[in-house]
């Protein structure tokens, strides 16, 4: 068996043992197929936790792609309507409490913007 050569490669694609001692370049290999195999894993999650299978149906459906948009614009519109009108609300009401401290001249100003805005009201 004084001859005898183990194969260069195998049905895995491992490199094996021959005369000249290479058995460094089978553990590389082995320890690249692991840092492979991690970051495919890693690349996976990655995938999953940024739902880009859903996010791929959604663009191949346009009726719900449409809809889906629609919808956020038509609640995006709602809630800037809501909330200007609430932070016009707090800024009246805190304009009303200024003209009672009766500063000198903010106070004339800011009675006559009020009577302004609630005759427009």
């Amino acid at each position: 068996m004084e001859g005898w050569k183990a194969p260069l490669s195998s049905k895995n694609g491992i490199k094996g043992r021959d005369d000249s001692g290479r058995v460094g370049e089978n553990r590389m290999e082995r320890e690249e197929q692991r840092v492979l195999a991690d970051r495919i894993g890693e690349l996976s999650q990655h995938l999953e936790k940024f739902n880009l299978a859903e996010y791929m149906n959604l663009l191949n459906n346009p009726r719900r792609y449409l809809m889906v948009n629609f919808l956020g614009g038509l609640f995006r519109g709602f809630g800037i309507a809501l909330g200007m009108t609430l932070l016009g609300a707090l800024v009246l009401w805190m304009l009303q409490r200024l003209v009672l401290l009766n500063l000198p001249l903010i106070g004339d100003f800011i009675a006559d913007l009020i009577r302004i805005v609630l005759t427009y009201l």
